[in-house]
């Protein structure tokens, strides 16, 4: 009987079976950063622990870091603090830090599958909840707390219990304007922000096979907002494309021997599954959350839903999402009026994310509308830079459009980039979580970044295939 990628990786890392019935697992990457650090380097002090496997370890800031200004210190005395407290940790322990100041900072989950640290068949973990997006590679990758962090330091290992699968098929082919933003609410949508509850999503199937590996991101790294514990898709060529030739990417005759090994761990086609799952890509629309959780979505030219429409368990919830944002049933999410616009963050901050925005705006003399705070924010410093020498900055400006530094920015706002008050974002980021953008009050709309850009430009939602043309012809 045939195995899939998850259960072929979770076997080739098991260290052993612990008293409690759960499996020690062998971390193959671990990925650090200033929020949830400290306290993990502090708990070692504590117990007169070090780092057993340094050169595993890759340390960034992201998370506080300002977007305005990058010079220290920063005003945010808090946010000073982490960073001065991580750079000491990494000196002490020998980890190798991306720092701003050598031109390598960017979001953990950015600047890993760029510089080729992120690979097929590794276990990788993170002290950050958006891990599975390195699920795109053909890894199993898990977003981990301050005391995982703590364990995997001091042991390279975590305790984990193993998973069901889940196969996630998108058949057919996404029409114009619809991106691998709207595919993954679709499948939160459809499955639920609870329905991935102890399984690893597998994802599949002719829009998954054309997929670019940014798309793979954006599509494994909400996985976790559907439930589910990681996110993988299968390794394929346009993998070892992607990853040929980046830093820290297998060389020569290790490339080679690398690459046999990588297409062994794809899922044999006889693998078993614990589930599976079919969505045509055909049937996907732009997606608009209209509440308080990522499942809570409408298509762009869609009402919102009645109350009934919900399981009676859901129904709570669902009310108190309408009474928070100020929304009723049966009220069209187009026209929903747009404060701030924000593209950015691990979801949706890479180049190919920007380069879209870009194709649809250049050359058309679009402006942002005069009432919206619209900023673009790179997930990192390597992005910025190739946005800036394609000239692309200069668009973005022109039509309006704040150009940041590189940072998680207003994904979470641990940082100076915050709503204030009741206003409404227009979000290419991930959560939409009561208070996540910053104000207890605030009330953010995810959605793909052209449908941000469309959104700053109408000051309002509106469906970015018409704002920008795209439909196909008649």
């Amino acid at each position: 009987m045939g195995k899939s990628l998850y259960e072929k990786v979770f076997e080739r890392h098991t260290v052993t079976t612990l008293p409690s019935g759960q499996t020690q697992l062998f971390m193959g990457l671990h990925l650090v950063h200033e929020v949830t650090s400290p306290q993990a380097f502090s708990m070692l002090e504590q117990r007169g622990l070090g780092v057993l496997m340094p050169q595993r370890t890759f340390a960034t800031v992201d998370h506080i870091i300002p977007t305005k200004s990058q010079l220290r210190p920063y005003s945010d005395s808090m946010a000073e603090e982490m960073i001065a407290v991580l750079e000491r940790n990494v000196r002490k322990y020998g980890i190798r830090f991306f720092s701003p100041d050598a031109g390598e900072q960017g979001i953990v989950h950015v600047i890993g599958p760029e510089m080729g640290l992120t690979q097929p068949g590794m276990t990788i973990c993170c002290g950050d909840s958006h891990t599975s997006t390195h699920g795109a590679f053909g890894a199993i990758a898990f977003g981990i707390g301050s005391s995982q962090v703590r364990d995997v330091l001091a042991t390279q290992t975590l305790a984990m219990d193993r998973l069901k699968v889940r196969r996630i098929l998108i058949t057919g082919r996404l029409r114009p304007g619809v991106y691998a933003k709207d595919v993954t609410l679709q499948v939160i949508r459809t499955l639920g922000v609870n329905g991935g509850v102890g399984y690893a999503y597998e994802y599949g199937g002719a829009v998954v096979d054309r997929m670019s590996m940014d798309e793979r991101m954006t599509l494994c790294n909400m996985s976790i907002e559907g439930g589910a514990r990681c996110g993988y898709v299968n390794p394929d060529d346009t993998t070892y494309r992607y990853l040929e030739g980046r830093r820290f990417a297998p060389t020569g005759d290790c490339w080679a021997r690398a690459v046999e090994d990588w297409r062994g761990i794809r899922s044999d086609p006889d693998a078993t599954y614990d589930d599976l799952v079919e969505l045509r890509g055909e049937d996907i629309e732009p997606l608009v959350t209209w509440g308080i959780n990522p499942g809570q979505s409408v298509g762009v030219g869609e009402t919102i839903p009645a109350v009934t429409d919900f399981p009676e368990a859901e129904r709570a919830t669902v009310q108190e999402a309408y009474d928070y944002m100020s929304l009723q049933p049966g009220q069209a999410i187009r026209g929903t009026k747009v404060d701030v616009a924000f593209i950015g963050s691990c979801t949706n901050g890479r180049l190919s994310d920007f380069e879209e925005v870009i194709r649809l705006l250049q050359g058309k003399n679009f402006k942002v509308k005069s009432h919206v705070r619209a900023i673009v924010v790179p997930g990192s410093q390597s992005v910025r830079r190739a946005l800036i020498d394609r000239g692309y900055d200069k668009i973005l400006i022109d039509a309006g459009f704040e150009f940041r530094e590189a940072g998680c920015s207003m994904c979470l706002a641990m940082n100076p980039d915050k709503l204030q008050g009741r206003e409404v974002c227009a979000s290419s980021s991930n959560r939409n979580f009561k208070g996540r953008q910053g104000s207890p009050t605030g009330r953010t709309l995810l959605m793909s970044p052209a449908m941000v850009a469309a959104a700053a430009i109408a000051g309002e939602v509106t469906d970015a295939r018409d704002v920008f043309d795209v439909r196909p012809p008649a």
